[in-house]
C-alpha cells in the first residue's frame, strides 16, 4: 500500500518546514531535524552539542574544606 500524499488543497502541519516557510536542516550527527536558531545555525542539535563540548566542571565542586587558624581580631 503506498503511503498517503496530502491533498494539495490541505494546510500544512505546524512546524513543518511548509508552515515555517524554512527548508528542514538535520543534525549532522544524528539526522533529527533541528528546531532552534542555534541549533540550525552551528547544524548541531543540544545533545550531539553537549556530547563533542562537554562543559567544564563547576569550580564550586572542586572546592574543598580547609581548617585554617582565626584571624587575629575577629
Amino acid at each position: 500500500m503506498e503511503p498517503s500524499e496530502p491533498a494539495p488543497d490541505a494546510e500544512p502541519l505546524p512546524g513543518t518546514a511548509a508552515a515555517t516557510g524554512r527548508r528542514p536542516v538535520r543534525c549532522r550527527m544524528c539526522g533529527r531535524p533541528l528546531t532552534g536558531t542555534a541549533s540550525r545555525r552551528t547544524g548541531l542539535g543540544p545533545a550531539c552539542d553537549a556530547k563533542l563540548h562537554p562543559a567544564p566542571p563547576d569550580i564550586r565542586t572542586r572546592r574543598h574544606e580547609v581548617e585554617q587558624d582565626a584571624l587575629p581580631g575577629t
